[in-house]
C-alpha cells in the first residue's frame, strides 16, 4: 500500500478536476495507492479533495485524509465528509505557528511515496515544495506527477 500527497496553487481553476481525478486513478490502478492527504488552503486542495471522493465510490478501499498544520488541540477540525480523518504528522509541536503549513507540507512529502502537483509559476510556496520534493525524488524517496508541467 502507497501513499500519496497534493499539493497545487490556491488559484486553480475548477477545470483541472479531470486531471487531478484522473492522476489520482493511475495511482490507485497502477501504483497500488490507498492512502491520499490533502491540505485546506486553496482551490487545488479543494478539487483534489473533491477527486479522491469522487474516486472512493469505484475503489472503497482508498482512504483521504485531511492534512493538519496546527496541533488538534489548539485547533480542532473536523474531516469534511468524504474524508476518512484527519492527519497531523509527527514532530510538528514545536514548530512556530508562522512556519506550520510549511512544514506540515515538507513533512507531508518525506511521509508519502508519491505527490500530485500542480504548479505553473516559480514565485509561490508550491514551486518551492516541488524543488525539495524533486530533490527526495532524485534520490528515490517519492515519485512526482506534475499536472502543471509545461505550463507557465
Amino acid at each position: 500500500m502507497a501513499s500519496c500527497f497534493f499539493i497545487g496553487h490556491r488559484e486553480t481553476d475548477v477545470a483541472l478536476l479531470p486531471k487531478i481525478k484522473a492522476a489520482a486513478e493511475y495511482l490507485i490502478q497502477q501504483q497500488q495507492v490507498s492512502d491520499f492527504y490533502v491540505g485546506m488552503y486553496g482551490n487545488f486542495d479543494r478539487l483534489a479533495g473533491e477527486a479522491v471522493i469522487q474516486l472512493k465510490h469505484e475503489y472503497p478501499d482508498v482512504r483521504l485524509f485531511l492534512v493538519l498544520p496546527y496541533h488538534p488541540a489548539d485547533r480542532h477540525i473536523e474531516a469534511p465528509p468524504g474524508y476518512d480523518g484527519t492527519f497531523y504528522p509527527d514532530g510538528m509541536e514545536a514548530v512556530s505557528r508562522r512556519y506550520a503549513i510549511v512544514k506540515a507540507n515538507r513533512k507531508m512529502i518525506d511521509h508519502c511515496d508519491w505527490l500530485i502537483a500542480y504548479v505553473t509559476h516559480t514565485v509561490s510556496n508550491a514551486h518551492n515544495l516541488l524543488d525539495y520534493t524533486v530533490r527526495r525524488q532524485k534520490k528515490g524517496l517519492i515519485q512526482i506527477i506534475n499536472l502543471g508541467a509545461g505550463e507557465g
